[in-house]
């Protein structure tokens, strides 16, 4: 009885849900057909009324534009400008203008209109930036160009050289940027009229003038400017053994007669118009002979410039160089003035002179200083060293030798480094020396306002006597 009142109860609930349903769908079909007429009509009104005339016309293209149509162009390209690995010398690039062998070419900018006559390359390199700047000091001097400007020694400025119709600036930055990187650029342009005018160098492997060998001038605050490619009768009748950065040393040196070689230990002492076996090792007491002798005959009219010879009285400053030694004199001379080190000098520990060892390079730069700045050495470290010269093999450097090296440094260009081993990050301390890389660090004696060469010498002698 129960279960048949819940049922119809639940059947009348069911029913009237249904029909509410139903009404409501009914209203909004209604409500949505009364929306649609009013729009209908709204629309209808508005265009037949004069303000929709105006609107249309305010929403209308501009007539003009159909006639005069505006042409939009691209913005012009900028300057062209290659970075990174991608960039490349440009196709007309001077091939006498030196490259930094351990840099990259990071832009090339202004070459893209042929008219400017200036071109920018930007580089980065590893190496500091002193390395980078002896480079170009040595390379712009090997390879006969006009050095109108240097840096200042704090790194301050442009090296600027000029060679025939070429202007070339290396601006260097004084700093490192952050990751040990060395930035620098070079600037060069053709055709310059002020250098046009320039006197152009003579290159004729036949001229006899003799401009062609080193010229350094005796007047003061001049320095000597070595030429790289000697065109005398003298120099194109030297050995062509010999390294052509060094014939025109060798030669100077020849005429001198202060080569002396002695073909077997017991010979005498031979003079040559040319250096016998110029690639050989010199023996340190061939350097010895040739260091007194040069030092000697450059310094002929400078009595007080010159070292004394020992005499047979001297006692030996070294057990293996006695007094029946033949080149005794010198080697004593030169422990006595305190040239080379010695026991004379303080050495505690055992002094051998070892005569017919071969010659470092950091030996030859140890005894040669001394005669060119004629005052103590400066106190120096590896750090100093690597600073300055950016040797990357500063920490082999002997200690008492380091002083010399830096100390050569400080004579810029005519530092015997540069003038007998050219441009280098490896100094190689402990390498054997040729007689024609000897005979090249005697080739100047002084510092860079105040010195003499064997081209000054030769002239002196060469002058009637008054």
């Amino acid at each position: 009885m129960l279960n048949i009142i819940f049922t119809q109860r639940r059947g009348n609930s069911q029913g009237r849900s249904k029909i509410t349903k139903t009404h409501k769908t009914n209203i909004l079909a209604a409500v949505n057909t009364w929306l649609a007429v009013c729009l209908l009509a709204a629309v209808t009104a508005c265009a037949n009324s004069p303000n929709s005339k105006a609107l249309e016309e305010s929403l209308a293209a501009d007539p003009k534009l159909k006639q005069n149509p505006v042409v939009f162009s691209s913005p012009p390209p900028a300057t062209a400008i290659e970075t990174n690995s991608t960039a490349k010398l440009p196709p007309d690039f001077p091939t006498e203008i030196p490259l930094y062998p351990n840099a990259e070419l990071i832009e090339v900018g202004g070459q893209t209109d042929p008219s400017q006559k200036n071109v920018r390359l930007r580089w980065e390199s590893t190496d500091p930036v002193n390395s980078v700047q002896n480079f170009y000091s040595t390379e712009f001097g090997r390879r006969n160009w006009e050095i109108v400007s240097r840096p200042t020694a704090e790194g301050q400025g442009s090296l600027v050289a000029t060679r025939d119709n070429l202007r070339v600036t290396v601006s260097l930055s004084p700093t490192q940027k952050v990751g040990g990187f060395t930035e620098f650029a070079i600037d060069y342009s053709k055709e310059s009229p002020e250098i046009a005018a320039s006197p152009e160098p003579n290159n004729s492997e036949s001229s006899a003038s003799p401009t062609a060998s080193p010229t350094p001038s005796n007047s003061e605050g001049t320095n000597p400017t070595p030429s790289a490619s000697p065109k005398s009768a003298k120099v194109s009748q030297l050995d062509t053994q010999i390294p052509q950065q060094l014939r025109q040393y060798v030669a100077d040196l020849s005429q001198l007669e202060v080569l002396k070689v002695r073909a077997t230990e017991s010979a005498n002492l031979e003079t040559a118009s040319t250096l016998p076996q110029p690639n050989k090792i010199v023996t340190r007491r061939e350097y010895a002979r040739w260091l007194v002798a040069a030092n000697n005959q450059i310094y002929a009219s400078r009595q007080a410039k010159q070292i004394r010879l020992a005499v047979d009285s001297s006692e030996p400053a070294f057990p293996d160089v006695p007094k029946t030694d033949p080149d005794f004199s010198a080697i004593q001379g030169l422990a006595e003035a305190g040239v080379i080190p010695s026991s004379l000098s303080g050495e505690t520990k055992d002094m051998k002179f070892r005569p017919d060892a071969p010659l470092t390079r950091e030996t030859m730069i140890l005894w040669k200083v001394p005669l060119d700045s004629r005052q103590v050495l400066p106190t120096a470290n590896i750090d100093g060293l690597k600073e300055k010269w950016g040797f990357q093999d500063a920490s082999k450097i002997d200690s008492q030798a380091s002083r010399a090296v830096l100390a050569d440094f400080n004579n810029g260009d005519l530092a015997n480094i540069r003038r007998v081993f050219g441009f280098t990050t490896l100094f190689q301390p402990k390498k054997s020396v040729t007689r024609a890389e000897a005979a090249a660090s005697l080739w100047y004696f002084g510092v860079q306002d105040q010195g003499l060469s064997a081209k000054d010498a030769l002239e002196a002698k060469s002058q009637p006597a008054e």
